[in-house]
């Protein structure tokens, strides 16, 4: 599954966005301006952004926030791939990426996640769209 990300914070643009950069996606069902709202966060940056939810912003092949939000759990991650000027398209990691991710002592996981166990790999595995 592929995601835009937009709406970069204005304090840092799009300059924390890295090739294979990992970010935390966090759901924010008490968003004032949209209940499928879902955020992006990296490390030394906190919140950069949010998952796109418009036709107008979504990129074409990539799903919006509304078709995601019940297929992760309230926290879960992607990398981002490609990079065009104010978005970005991210991979949500499968399941077996994530544990990789996990068992990877350098990776950002460990910064961004306090209780990887206890995220659903299941509920994941069983609604990701290969």
């Amino acid at each position: 599954m592929y995601i835009t990300i937009t709406s970069f914070n204005n304090l840092h643009g799009s300059k924390p966005l890295v090739l294979e950069g990992l970010i935390k996606l966090v759901k924010e069902p008490e968003n004032k301006y949209d209940t499928e709202a879902i955020a992006c966060e990296m490390r030394y940056f906190g919140k950069i952004g949010y998952v796109a939810n418009s036709t107008q912003t979504v990129i074409k092949g990539c799903m919006s926030a509304g078709r995601v939000v019940d297929k992760i759990d309230d926290e879960y991650f992607a990398k981002i791939k490609f990079i065009t000027g104010n978005t970005a398209i991210a991979k949500i990691l499968t399941p077996d990426e994530f544990i990789e991710e996990v068992e990877n002592p350098e990776s950002d996981m460990h910064y961004l996640c306090e209780n990887p166990e206890n995220i659903d790999l299941e509920k994941i595995e069983k609604n990701f769209i290969k």
